[in-house]
């Protein structure tokens, strides 16, 4: 008997994690990142997430712990703030049927950010239609620039970010 509705009950949190869990994900994610203890420690804040539409916005605020003694970001920081996003947007669009990897990244400075910066980084939908076409022949490296603006929208620095997709045929 209770081995039946035990069977029963397994099969019903199944199917609720399958058609639930999903929903979740961008929020629990977010939840994680923001209580990641380098990001709290730099004053990093997800402020959307949005990985159907391939969206992330990131803040960092000007505090004692992320500047300089001139009251400038940190560069660290301020890579930081971009850091696993890249292939966070790209792991949920493309699935499990592709890897990956981090390349290489590289930051050119514009000006110096004496204020919060915001990082907003999209992935469209035509870049993933062209990745997956590009990965039928096997691996791609794609850059990427995210730029860093100040409160006035003015752009403070520029990272690029280098990533390694390969498909796991």
């Amino acid at each position: 008997m209770f081995a039946h509705t035990k069977s029963k009950l397994d099969k019903l949190i199944k199917q609720g994690k399958k058609s639930t869990y999903p929903q979740l994900l961008p929020y629990l994610i977010k939840k994680r990142m923001n209580a990641f203890a380098p990001f709290v420690g730099a004053g990093i804040r997800v402020q959307t997430m949005d990985l159907d539409n391939g969206l992330c916005v990131i803040v960092m605020p000007l505090t004692r712990l992320n500047c300089y003694f001139d009251d400038k970001q940190f560069t660290g920081s301020l890579m930081m703030m971009t850091e696993p996003f890249i292939k966070v947007i790209l792991a949920h669009r493309l699935g499990k049927d592709y890897t990956i990897k981090d390349k290489s990244a590289h930051i050119e400075f514009f000006a110096q950010a004496g204020s919060a910066v915001t990082a907003r980084i999209r992935v469209d939908t035509s870049e993933i239609l062209e990745i997956i076409e590009l990965t039928k022949t096997g691996e791609l490296i794609r850059e990427y620039d995210i730029d860093i603006v100040d409160g006035h929208q003015k752009v403070v620095a520029t990272i690029t970010k280098a990533v390694v997709i390969t498909p796991k045929n």
